[in-house]
């Protein structure tokens, strides 16, 4: 009776720990690929250290760019050893690098070890190498919508599903967690997002990814087209827009009459998600919940009337007065806290992550609705409320401090300095401490500049969701870029963290489930979440299952810090339960460098494979906002791209109510605009990184001429 169970074991053993051999996991490259004018290194290792450290590769001197079409050589160089030839404590490797940048022709190629003719993966260059990478990933938000039918058109026939959570005593008539059977106090809280692995729905974070979303589409709009392939595709908004509806939805029936916000929903698991019984709970209103959720409206309120003001202008109304009353009653309610999940006061089992935050925390859910309410309605009050508090975020109050946990009040900071009303000596004082810290001995840009990571994708700790904090990296050094200094090199480095993401890692894993119609050649197979669970027939592993996971996912990464439950091995409660301490072997992830500290499985307790494979909506907003600042639709030029010569981008175009410039000139210019006809509609004269209110502009096609001594530079816009 044993022996079958044996062979599965030894099937899922080869199946995990082995990849197609078509190509060297020794020669790692981005797996989708480049794009044109992009930096291309690509990483060649021999592992010294860790699972892999008694297996040896001896690089040749030299390596070719061979098209994969043709099989013609394109360029051929030499590599350079990391460190003099050193081992990388991190990654437990020694690593060369390979530079083939200077190409940027576009096309199909793979690498060869000029020696062994081993080959790397095959990639793509291309400006449009991410376009799609970028749909299948944001589409995950689709897939983790709560009480919203999955049809097989959108979902694919693997993963269709009928609305979840929509039954008896759930979302539409979800009760307080501590008075279950009272129906007086039920409330139709449906909708919203699947936080992660769980499907639990968490007021604080949805709205943390509400605005998360929203600035990613306002970095580069060009990116967020209208054919993500979910149910409003094809509706003339943006699909990001839409999307971000439906949690903004969600928010708002969280959001009560009195201006406070509820914290949390509980809901109950099965696979699929349309299999869950059981009841739906919430909890109460928190601060840290309501001023979180006065920041997503005040955001959402200036940005869905500049999508289509004919469109969302009643919407947008609405979200202004949610915002502004959930401000004041947070004003008044500044310690409001609920401790989810907690024995001490009864709520275990309401959630399974805590939702609560710290006394920092709560400020700056304040911090970011003031900056936020202030850009929506020019209430000098709220100004003052956040420059205020300036003093008291990371950055000034810990001395010259920029860290991986800390990047949401950094980018608050930052994006406070590019306010027309912004004090100039608060101003400075940020981007001068940012740099100052920035160059902190031994992180971001010190590391980069350094050469501190072999993979080109620092961070200072591989913890639980690493793989969000190389995003929030490389986003960091993008918006470093946008705002204080147009350096290449910045946006360069911020594209290096994709590349780890996408295959440029100690595994050569691409960690995104099921993309091998995008050109994975070794993606993560499976991760932990309810639906995709293990030991599931349709939804478990990829190649072993039906169907594996739903395509796009983003796992959370290597985790230094994992470990088993510790029950394990003879404690948890029945030799039975001690066996499934030993269902999976765990090295790695255990006894690795940070780097290795990974496995592609889905075991729970008590395993525990949720601190290194589980996804987050978190994780998942981080990488495609990165993503989506190098996804440069039908050759159009993205407003992310940093101008080294006269040129003019504005953005957005097609616009509404504002546009923004963006060029190689500073300070000072003189805008004049000429409708269709030559006719001058409107001159001003303004610093060139100030938006251009243009509301009173009728529709139709503009030319906006940009003065400055004697340059002048030309573009087009429409106006809707």
């Amino acid at each position: 009776m044993f022996k079958p169970y044996f062979l599965f074991l030894l099937l899922t053993f080869l199946t995990q720990n082995t990849f197609s051999q078509s190509f060297s996991k020794y020669i790692l490259v981005d797996q989708f690929g480049y794009t044109l004018n992009g930096n291309k290194i690509a990483i060649i290792r021999d592992p010294q250290t860790g699972y892999d450290g008694n297996e040896t590769y001896n690089p040749g001197a030299s390596y070719t760019l061979k098209d994969a079409t043709t099989n013609n050589t394109v360029f051929t160089g030499e590599i350079t050893a990391w460190n003099n030839g050193a081992t990388d404590p991190i990654s437990g490797d020694k690593v060369w690098w390979f530079d083939f940048s200077s190409v940027k022709a576009g096309g199909k190629y793979f690498l060869e070890d000029a020696t062994t003719k081993v080959k790397s993966a095959e990639f793509v260059i291309s400006d449009d190498v991410y376009k799609d990478v970028l749909k299948v990933a944001f589409k995950t938000f689709y897939y983790q919508r709560a009480g919203f039918k999955k049809d097989a058109n959108f979902a694919g026939e693997g993963w269709a599903d009928g609305a979840s959570h929509i039954g008896t005593l759930q979302d539409k008539n979800c009760r307080l967690y501590n008075n279950k059977s009272n129906a007086s106090l039920e409330k139709d809280l449906s909708g919203g997002w699947y936080d992660a692995g769980d499907y639990n729905k968490y007021t604080p974070w949805t709205a943390n990814y509400v605005i998360a979303l929203l600035n990613a589409y306002t970095e580069n709009p060009e990116a967020w087209t209208d054919d993500f392939d979910i149910p409003e595709s094809g509706n003339g908004i943006p699909d990001i827009i839409d999307e971000i509806k439906w949690g903004m939805d969600w928010l708002l029936k969280m959001n009560q009459s009195n201006g406070s916000s509820l914290s949390i929903v509980a809901l109950s698991h099965a696979s699929p998600p349309s299999a869950a019984v059981g009841q739906s709970l919430y909890g109460p209103a928190t601060t840290n919940a309501t001023m979180r959720s006065a920041a997503a409206f005040a955001l959402g309120a200036k940005i869905f009337k500049d999508v289509n003001a004919s469109v969302f202008s009643a919407y947008s109304d609405t979200l202004k007065a949610r915002a502004e009353k959930a401000y004041a009653w947070g004003l008044q309610n500044p310690s409001k806290i609920f401790n989810n999940n907690s024995q001490s006061n009864g709520s275990q089992g309401i959630g399974a992550g805590n939702q609560e935050t710290d006394s920092l925390g709560r400020f700056t859910a304040k911090m970011g609705a003031a900056l936020y309410l202030y850009e929506l309605t020019g209430n000098s009050t709220y100004l003052s409320e956040f420059e205020n508090g300036i003093p008291k975020l990371p950055l000034i109050a810990w001395g010259n401090y920029v860290s991986q946990y800390f990047t949401e009040q950094q980018y608050l900071l930052l994006r406070y300095t590019k306010l027309p009303n912004a004090k100039i000596n608060l101003a400075n004082q940020i981007k001068e401490t940012t740099k100052t810290a920035a160059n902190r001995s031994g992180d971001f840009l010190d590391a980069v500049n350094k050469k501190t990571d072999p993979y080109k994708a620092f961070i200072k700790d591989y913890n639980w969701g690493s793989n969000q904090y190389k995003s929030d990296y490389g986003n960091f050094f993008w918006v470093f870029a946008d705002v204080i200094d147009q350096d290449q090199n910045k946006i360069n480095a911020a594209e290096d963290y994709l590349h780890y993401i996408h295959g440029v890692n100690p595994f050569s894993l691409v960690y995104l489930t099921n993309m091998s119609k995008q050109g994975a050649e070794n993606n993560i197979k499976e991760f932990y979440h309810s639906w995709f669970g293990d030991g599931s027939a349709k939804w478990d592993r990829e190649g072993v299952s039906t169907y594996g996971p739903a395509p796009g996912f983003l796992a959370g990464g290597p985790n230094q810090f994992y470990t088993m439950d510790g029950c394990c091995p003879n404690n948890c409660g029945s030799a039975q339960n001690n066996a499934l301490c030993n269902i999976q072997q765990l090295t790695p992830p255990m006894g690795q460098p940070p780097m290795k500290s990974y496995k592609d499985f889905n075991t729970s307790w008590p395993q525990n494979s949720w601190s290194v494979t589980e996804n987050s909506n978190g994780y998942q907003i981080a990488y495609v906002r990165l993503l989506s600042k190098f996804v440069n639709n039908e050759g159009s030029v993205s407003s992310n791209e940093i101008i080294k010569e006269d040129k003019l981008v504005i953005y957005p175009n097609p616009t509404n109510d504002k546009i923004t410039f963006k060029s190689n000139l500073t300070g000072n210019v003189e805008v004049k605009i000429h409708d269709n006809d030559g006719k001058l509609i409107l001159t001003k004269n303004q610093n060139i990184n100030d938006g251009l209110d243009i509301s009173s502009l009728k529709a139709g096609l503009y030319v906006v001429n940009i003065l400055q001594k004697e340059k002048i530079i030309s573009t087009q816009f429409i106006k809707n």
